[in-house]
């Protein structure tokens, strides 16, 4: 296969850019969920068939070493929209949830927030998001509707403004039940015990307790039992919902058809905007769990029911392709794959099957620092423009597709992410109009990969150095996961520090198998020290912003849930209209 070097494939990039007509491209965004880098052909795997995706790769360039700004989904899409860290926006957790649970919770990504969506729409693009959103939808009513896409520069959304959850499909378990039987249970039972002792001494006489707090002690008790348990038996309707722009269309989800539902509304979405830029984002449901494929992927693959997701996917990546081709746009369009972030391992079903990805020779998988988590498939397509069957090695990121499209449509970057992209050492390539492409990792630049200080990694010539200031520890402790707690936390107990951080040079270990040491590595200190005070910079530059991850934010809000019909009717209703199916070939 041919490889070529960053400045090589650029230099090329702007030979072909002067010989064509670029002004204001469509954008097509791809986005899968939870996707292993290992699970694609064009990436090495050689038993999953994912022809189309595999054609972007084959029709252009191929990123080696696409990172994604954190391993879990709220706060990489929020980098992924906003081209910066989520630390800034609030959007970074500090606490063991990390990610929106809930339809009702009032955090989400700021409505101040400077999107590309937003960008592009006011460079008179149509803009549309189809498929997850996750990143929180009201503030303080029902209906403000803050967060919500249409309020981030999209002009038309269809699809779920939180995720897919394994509580959202009968039959396969609960994201929530581990937890919640491990938080409490404890509680629950010194509160009772509390309440029964009470009630003991009062009864022979040992304390005078007023029965008026005794009774409201019971009454708080039952109250608060009674709205947990009416939550979650009814999850699945308050929680799993489409939507067409602000109005509920199905509530509760169904999996009948979803991707062809999906998949249908970005065609009618491409034909409805043949004569006019367009912004498209496709957010998969794949393949978060629960799983889900339809009667003509179903059983079709080799890997289960996983697979059976990857190949229905790599369908619909197909029919996007095939409907540019069709009203003759693909050389007019650039056309971006990736995922949110690396595979969940720990991912297995209540019959054993696996129903998790594959990270390939990477350490770990979502949540976790290691390469695992954050390391993605990375492909841009663009004929005419991008040199076809190319290789980038250096490390990119997710978040460089703002400053991307944002300069292809000719809009004007914010001012702080003018000052963040000099820093990144950016090459700018000034012909008809402005291509910028931002690689992190550059000669000496050192990019902190998630949150603020979990992992840094540095290029310098032909090493790519990382450094891991903590690691999650892993459950059983021989595993690649945290399988006891079906994910790992990123604090307190659940981590070790490393003092000194742990150094690898990923060009020579890409697995992270062996942590250099001064005796294997002369330049370990001087790394070191490069790093730190990069660390430093990058400390130094946040300013406090309201934290939308709290548990005052991540809470569920009864009076912000959403519902279609009435709590009576358990939020029941059924609007999407599918009309004519598309035509499904699995093989």
């Amino acid at each position: 296969r041919k490889k070529m070097r960053l400045l090589l494939f650029l230099v090329i990039c702007q030979c072909a850019i002067n010989s064509v007509k670029t002004h204001n491209p469509n954008v097509i965004l791809l986005m899968a969920d939870d996707l292993g880098i290992g699970d694609l052909g064009c990436y090495g795997n050689r038993t999953l068939r994912t022809s189309n995706i595999d054609r972007l790769a084959e029709e252009g360039v191929t990123l080696t070493q696409h990172i994604a700004a954190s391993p879990l989904c709220t706060p990489s899409r929020a980098a992924f929209l906003t081209g910066r860290y989520p630390i800034r926006s609030g959007m970074a957790a500090f606490s063991r949830v990390g990610v929106f649970l809930f339809s009702a919770s009032s955090g989400g990504l700021p409505s101040e927030e400077i999107t590309f969506s937003k960008l592009l729409k006011q460079r008179g693009y149509a803009t549309a998001l189809i498929g997850k959103w996750h990143l929180g939808m009201n503030c303080e009513s029902s209906n403000d509707f803050c967060h919500h896409p249409l309020s981030h520069g999209f002009d038309y959304f269809y699809g779920l403004t939180v995720t897919n959850f394994r509580d959202c499909k009968p039959g396969q378990g609960s994201v929530f039940l581990k937890g919640i039987q491990k938080s409490l249970v404890i509680p629950i039972q010194i509160t009772g015990i509390t309440l029964v002792s009470l009630a003991i001494v009062q009864y022979i006489g040992l304390l005078k307790v007023p029965f008026q707090a005794l009774g409201y002690c019971l009454l708080i008790t039952a109250i608060s039992l009674a709205v947990l348990i009416f939550f979650f038996y009814h999850f699945r309707h308050l929680n799993c919902f489409l939507m067409r722009d602000h109005q509920i269309i199905q509530q509760p989800l169904s999996y009948e058809n979803l991707t062809q539902r999906l998949t249908k509304e970005a065609m009618q979405f491409i034909r409805r905007n043949t004569d006019t830029p367009f912004l498209l984002f496709l957010s998969y449901l794949h393949v978060h769990t629960a799983l889900y494929a339809s009667k003509n992927f179903r059983g079709k693959s080799k890997h289960g029911l996983y697979g059976d997701a990857v190949e229905e996917m790599d369908w619909s990546v197909g029919q996007v392709l095939d409907v540019l081709e069709k009203y003759n746009l693909s050389d007019k369009t650039l056309v971006y794959f990736t995922s949110d972030q690396g595979a969940h391992v720990e991912e297995i079903s209540s019959s054993g099957e696996v129903h998790g990805g594959y990270n390939g020779i990477y350490k770990g998988g979502k949540s976790m620092n290691w390469e695992g988590g954050i390391r993605v498939p990375g492909l841009l397509r663009w004929p005419g423009v991008i040199q076809a069957g190319a290789y980038i090695d250096e490390p990119t990121s997710n978040m460089d597709i703002f400053p991307t499209i944002v300069k292809l449509a000719e809009a004007q970057l914010p001012s702080d992410r003018m000052t963040l992209l000099a820093a990144l050492h950016l090459f700018y390539f000034k012909m008809d109009f402005i291509i910028q492409w931002k690689f992190t990792g550059i000669l000496t630049f050192t990019s902190v990969y998630h949150n603020s200080t979990k992992g840094v990694g540095n290029a310098t010539g032909e090493s790519v150095w990382k450094v891991v200031f903590f690691t999650p520890n892993f459950s059983p402790e021989d595993s690649n996961g945290c399988y006891d707690s079906h994910v790992c936390f990123c604090h307190g107990g659940f981590i070790t520090q490393h003092d000194p951080p742990l150094l690898f040079d990923l060009s020579r270990d890409p697995e992270e198998k062996v942590p250099l040491t001064p005796e294997t590595e002369s330049r370990f200190y001087e790394i070191l020290r490069v790093i730190h005070v990069a660390v430093d910079n990058h400390t130094r530059s946040l300013h406090p912003v309201p934290d939308q991850l709290s548990w005052d934010n991540l809470l569920w809000k009864p009076w912000l849930q959403v519902c279609c019909s009435s709590l009576f009717q358990s939020c029941y209703c059924d609007y999407d209209s599918e009309g004519r199916p598309l035509e499904v070939h699995s093989g």
